[in-house]
C-alpha cells in the first residue's frame, strides 16, 4: 500500500517537479477522456524514469484532495508479499472498503459465503471480493462511486516458485492485467486504473492498439511524451542548494554548467540524479572532490542512454576498498532478503569471515549511494535496502557491468562457504548465538540453496565438517525447520542418483 511501513522512504517527485505528467494523470483520474472513455491506463518508460515516484506523488494527491485511491507498489527489493502476486488483490479490496463502507457489508459476506477464497486465483478472488459487492449494493448507493486503483512496479512480480522463471513471471504479470481488464470492462466497476511498469513485452503485447483497440486509454510513456529534462534541472538547483548550506560551501558552488551537464548525462533518467546527489551527500569524499570526480567520468561512446549511469555505478562501486568482495556482498545481501528476514547483525553472522570483525563497514562504508546501511544503533530493527532495481541490472548484465559480473553459481558459493563456517563455529562451546540467528540459520538452505546444496559435494572445501553438519541438522530439528531438513536431503538425494547414474554410464 501506498503508506505502509515500508515504504516509508519511497521515492517521491520534489515540488515543482513532473508538474505536468501529475496534472495530465490526476485530470484523466478525475474526469477521464471524453475522445477514449477507458478505464484502464499503461503507464511506462525505462529503468530509472521516475514511475514510482509519479505514481507515489499521484496516490498522495488524491489522498490530499480526498480522490479514493487503492494501491499496490510491487517492489523486487521488498518483502514476499511485495514480490508475488498472491496478495494484490486482496490488498486492493482491503483499501476500497476502507475508502468505501458502503461495501463493507456485502464483503464481508462474500468472505463468510467463502472462507478459503483468499487461496482461489486471483479472476476468483476479483470477483469475489470487488466485483460481486459493488454489484450487491450498486442499487442502493445514492451516487456512483469514485477513485483509482494504482498498480505500480508490475514488471517487478516475480513467480512463487523460481524468481529467475522469466516465462512463469510473465505468466503472473499477464494474469494480473487479465484481472485488471476483466474488473475495468464490468459495467459495475466505477473506478480508473493505472499500471505502472518497464515496457517489457508482455506489457506491450497487452496494451497493443492494434490487438486491443477498444480496452485501454492511450498509453503514457514517460521518457516519450515529456520532456524530464527541466525537471532534473530543477531537482539538482534545488539539492545543490541544501548541500551547499550542510556543507558551508561558497555561491560559486557548483561551477557553472556543472547542472546542464549532469542533466546531458542523465539522458532523462531521474535515478542517475538521486544517485550523484546520494554520492556527493554520503560518500566518503568531501561534496566538492566527489563532484569532481563525476565530472571527469567518462563513458563508453554509444548511443545507449544508460552509459553515463553505468559509468557512475562504476565509479561508486570501485570507491570501495576491494570492490569484487564488494559486489559479492551486495548480491548475496539482495539473496538473503529475497525469501526470508534478513536483519543486518544475521547477515554479519553469515558473510563476514570474523563476525567480530567490521568487514562490512570496511566494504559498504562508502556505497551509501547505493544502499542503505542501517546505523549500529538501529541495526537490530532495521534491513540492508537498495535504492533502485537499475543496481541488478547494471550488475546482472556482463556487457555493462564488465569487470564486476558475478556468476550466480559464485553468489550461492559465497553464502554457503559463510554457512558451513556458521554451522563449524556454532560447535564451539565457547561461542553462542542469540535465539534470532539461531533461526535463520535454521531456515536459511530452505530459501537460499534450493537446487545447490548437491553441487558442493563437487568441491571438498565447500563439504561441512561432520560436527557442523551433525550441528545444523540437531538444530533444524529442535526448532522443527523441517523444509530445511527436507531440502538438504532432497538436494543431497539427487545429486547422489546423478553420479550414480553418470558412474554407471561411464563403466
Amino acid at each position: 500500500m501506498y503508506d505502509s511501513a515500508e515504504r516509508c522512504d519511497a521515492p517521491k517527485c520534489d515540488p515543482e517537479t513532473r508538474v505536468a505528467v501529475l496534472d495530465d494523470l490526476y485530470s484523466w483520474i478525475e474526469h477521464g477522456d471524453v475522445e477514449n472513455p477507458r478505464k484502464m491506463k499503461w503507464i511506462t518508460g525505462p529503468a530509472g524514469t521516475g514511475k514510482t515516484a509519479v505514481m507515489g506523488s499521484l496516490t498522495q494527491r488524491c489522498k490530499s484532495n480526498g480522490f479514493p485511491a487503492a494501491t499496490f507498489f510491487f517492489s523486487s527489493m521488498g518483502s514476499i508479499g511485495r514480490r508475488r502476486k498472491t496478495a494484490c488483490v486482496t490488498t486492493i479490496a482491503y483499501q476500497l472498503v476502507q475508502d468505501h463502507p458502503d461495501l463493507k457489508d456485502a464483503v464481508a459476506a462474500a468472505v463468510e459465503a467463502d472462507p478459503i477464497v483468499f487461496k482461489k486465483n486471483l479472476h476468483v478472488q476479483m470477483e469475489t471480493l470487488v466485483l460481486a459487492p459493488l454489484r450487491a449494493v450498486a442499487s442502493g448507493l445514492g451516487a456512483v462511486l469514485r477513485g483509482v486503483i494504482v498498480v505500480d512496479g508490475l514488471d517487478e512480480c516475480e513467480t512463487d516458485q523460481n524468481p529467475d522463471d522469466t516465462r512463469r513471471k510473465a505468466q503472473d504479470q499477464l494474469e494480473i492485467l487479465q484481472v485488471l481488464q476483466t474488473a475495468s470492462l464490468d459495467p459495475s466497476f466505477p473506478f480508473r486504473i493505472l499500471v505502472a511498469s518497464r515496457p517489457e513485452r508482455v506489457f506491450r503485447d497487452f496494451f497493443d492498439p492494434v490487438q486491443n483497440p477498444a480496452c485501454f486509454d492511450q498509453r503514457l510513456d514517460l521518457h516519450q511524451h515529456y520532456n524530464a529534462d527541466s525537471d532534473i534541472a530543477l531537482f539538482l538547483e534545488a539539492q545543490f542548494s541544501r548541500i551547499r548550506r550542510c556543507y558551508n560551501l561558497p555561491l560559486s558552488w557548483p561551477p557553472p554548467g556543472t547542472i546542464e551537464t549532469l542533466v546531458e548525462k542523465a539522458s532523462g533518467q531521474f535515478i542517475y540524479a538521486a544517485t550523484v546527489i546520494r554520492f556527493l551527500d554520503k560518500g566518503h569524499r568531501s561534496p566538492k572532490a566527489s563532484l569532481d570526480a563525476i565530472l571527469k567520468m567518462e563513458a563508453k561512446v554509444t548511443v545507449n542512454p544508460l552509459d553515463q549511469l553505468d559509468a557512475l555505478y562504476t565509479h561508486v562501486l570501485e570507491s570501495s576498498p576491494d570492490p569484487p568482495l564488494s559486489v559479492l556482498w551486495i548480491h548475496s545481501i539482495q539473496s538473503l532478503t529475497s525469501g526470508l528476514r534478513s536483519d543486518a547483525p544475521n547477515l554479519k553472522l553469515l558473510l563476514q569471515t570474523d563476525p567480530e570483525d567490521s568487514e562490512a563497514e570496511h566494504l559498504l562504508g562508502n556505497l551509501h549511494s547505493l544502499i542503505l546501511i542501517p546505523p549500529p544503533s538501529q541495526e537490530a530493527r532495521t534491513l540492508y535496502h537498495f535504492y533502485h532495481k537499475s543496481l541488478f541490472d547494471f550488475l546482472g548484465d556482463p556487457g555493462r557491468c564488465g569487470k564486476l559480473f558475478v556468476k550466480n553459481s559464485e553468489i550461492q558459493g559465497f553464502i554457503w562457504n559463510g554457512f558451513v563456517r556458521a554451522c563449524t563455529r556454532g560447535c564451539d562451546n565457547k561461542f553462542s548465538y542469540p535465539l534470532v540467528s539461531l533461526n535463520f540459520l535454521a531456515s536459511l538452505p530452505y530459501y537460499v540453496f534450493n537446487g545447490y546444496v548437491g553441487s558442493v559435494f563437487l568441491n571438498p572445501d565447500a563439504v561441512p565438517t561432520p560436527a557442523g553438519a551433525d550441528w545444523w541438522a540437531s538444530l533444524a530439528v529442535a526448532l522443527r525447520w523441517n523444509p530445511s531438513l527436507w531440502q538438504i536431503f532432497s538436494n543431497v538425494h539427487i545429486s547422489v542418483r546423478a553420479a550414480l547414474n553418470l558412474f554407471r554410464t561411464l563403466n
